[in-house]
């Protein structure tokens, strides 16, 4: 995957970046030897080349982070994150109008719908993975998000 001296291998960067043109998609990402490289075209996106993440403190402001920022990297890495299935746009509620799904400090069962992300014209319920109390929610109402997206905090 590199060539000496420790640095990226070009020529695959290249191959990659055909692959994507080649299949449509927006990004790739490849891991070997516990070295990662992600190519992407058309998003924002912070790359990070680690093999050990330190573990994060959640914030205490119950603002969502913004995007590319490092505070939504240490979401990542937090055990009760919710993360993004998928690309879309993220909704709080199941219309305009209507009372949010949950709030902060909203106490959840596993499998209770915490917001709906529409993909393709298609509305996909986002459940929660575990039972327990929402204590961030980190996306505004119609943001889109990326897959892996930090999304909501149950702890």
């Amino acid at each position: 995957m590199t060539k000496q001296g420790g640095s990226f291998d070009k020529d695959l960067i290249r191959e990659l970046a055909a692959l994507l043109e080649e299949t449509g998609l927006t990004e790739i990402e490849v891991e070997h030897d516990g070295r990662r490289i992600r190519v992407a075209r058309g998003v924002n996106l912070t790359t990070t080349l680690t093999t050990d993440l330190p573990h994060a403190e959640p914030r205490d402001s119950a603002r969502p982070a913004k995007r590319g920022s490092s505070q939504t990297e240490e979401f990542i890495v937090h055990p009760g994150t919710v993360t993004s299935p998928m690309v879309g746009t993220a909704y709080r509620s199941p219309e305009p109008g209507a009372p949010p799904f949950v709030e902060i400090g909203t106490k959840v069962t596993a499998g209770q719908t915490l917001l709906i992300i529409e993909a393709m014209k298609t509305m996909n319920q986002i459940p929660a993975p575990r039972s327990g109390t929402v204590t961030q929610i980190l996306i505004e109402d119609g943001q889109p998000v990326e897959f892996g997206e930090p999304l909501v905090i149950i702890e």
